[in-house]
């Protein structure tokens, strides 16, 4: 099977990218190891437009339902992990394939184009209890989930832009939030510091080492040392955000596309790649707004543009050719 389009990932920008290609009647091929992107975790997500209150666990299950309604001309391989993309030539029944996905199921396929919706991963701690606490109170996107932590005390590990950010989206919502700090000074832009610094609910801890969250069925508690002085300390708090930056999930494309200093795929105002044929969408981007409305809208206008690249080649399917 050649298809015209394949999309690598399950989020916002995979799913919108795949109704689009689905309605220009594109042979579409999704291969992911799930839907619903890094949100699936979130058990309150209350900025996706058109819904107040939506889990992710039924966010993923909507983007699922919806890709599989287009029936044949969409299909799905999932649970399955890309792990390589290859530029290739070859002809198959008079259209011209570009490119090969390898699975790690040891499958390949090939397509007349790749749209990169593989989303990023969020840089953890790596201490006991944040796997535990995932959704429990350990937050990674302040803008999504700050307005659940109203009337708490809270943590924010981060001092770059991230953490301030996180901080000033919380301060609408915490009745205090501590800031730690690994270092001895803060990182982020100087205005956003002042504005921090002269407020009284936030308190700044600096040369603070991360050891451990606790909690039972939800956070209760930080553990820390001093980087110093090695004095070990605890804080009372019911959640922590997470904000030390994200890992993008583009290994398997680096070989050919623009891939900046953050390992972000480097996109310009269509979607597209460095690499003609491959366009990306979503948080694996170097989109600065890293939310899920704006992967949604990024993976429609990859989606039109992988299909104004095929137009343009005249490497439409039969599918698209009998509409």
């Amino acid at each position: 099977m050649l298809y015209d389009v394949i999309i690598v990932g399950g989020g916002p920008a995979a799913t919108a990218a795949a109704v689009y290609t689905a309605r220009k009647q594109l042979k579409t091929l999704v291969i992911t190891e799930s839907f619903g992107g890094q949100s699936i975790v979130s058990d309150d997500i209350q900025n996706w437009i058109g819904e107040q209150h939506i889990s992710g666990f039924d966010l993923a299950k909507k983007f699922e339902e919806h890709v599989r309604s287009f029936g044949d001309i969409v299909e799905i391989k999932s649970p399955e992990k890309a792990i390589k993309i290859s530029a290739i030539k070859c002809e198959r029944a008079g259209f011209s394939c570009d490119f090969e996905v390898e699975t790690e199921l040891g499958n390949r396929y090939e397509g007349k184009s790749i749209i990169m919706t593989a989303g990023a991963r969020r840089r953890k701690l790596g201490i006991p209890g944040e796997e535990a606490f995932n959704g429990k109170g350990v937050a990674y996107c302040s803008t999504c989930d700050a307005p659940l932590f109203s009337g708490k005390v809270v943590a924010v590990v981060g001092g770059g832009n991230a953490g301030l950010e996180a901080i000033i989206d919380l301060l609408p919502y915490a009745t205090k939030t501590y800031l730690l700090i690994r270092g001895d000074s803060l990182k982020g832009d100087e205005s956003t510091q002042n504005e921090i610094k002269k407020n009284p609910k936030v308190e700044i801890i600096f040369n603070a080492i991360t050891d451990e969250i606790k909690g039972i069925s939800m956070v209760t508690g930080l553990l820390y040392h001093d980087a110093v002085t090695n004095e070990k300390k605890e804080l009372a708090i019911g959640g922590i955000f997470v904000e030390i930056g994200s890992v993008p999930n583009s290994e398997i494309v680096k070989d050919l596309v623009k891939i900046d200093a953050f390992g972000q795929i480097v996109v310009d105002k269509f979607s597209a790649t460095s690499y003609s044929g491959i366009f990306a969408a979503g948080d694996i981007t170097d989109d600065p707004f890293k939310q899920n409305n704006i992967s949604a809208g990024d993976g429609v206008k990859a989606a039109l543009s992988a299909y104004g690249y095929l137009l343009q080649l005249k490497k439409r399917s039969p599918a698209t050719e009998k509409q």
